[in-house]
């Protein structure tokens, strides 16, 4: 391997490994959201479904 291509396979690394380990490290200081808007709140209607056609 060159020297370029080992820069670049580090600099992979770092940038790789090193956004993991940085999103590990914010969701465990802060694992919910609550910014949320509200709804989203399922009414159990079992009526609206996929059509369903014999084609």
């Amino acid at each position: 391997m060159t020297g370029t291509a080992i820069v670049f396979l580090v600099l992979a690394i770092v940038l790789v490994w090193g956004g993991f380990t940085v999103s590990v490290f914010a969701l465990s200081r802060r694992p919910d959201r609550h910014d949320f808007p509200p709804g989203g709140e399922d009414d159990h209607r079992e009526d609206i479904g996929p059509v369903e056609r014999d084609t």
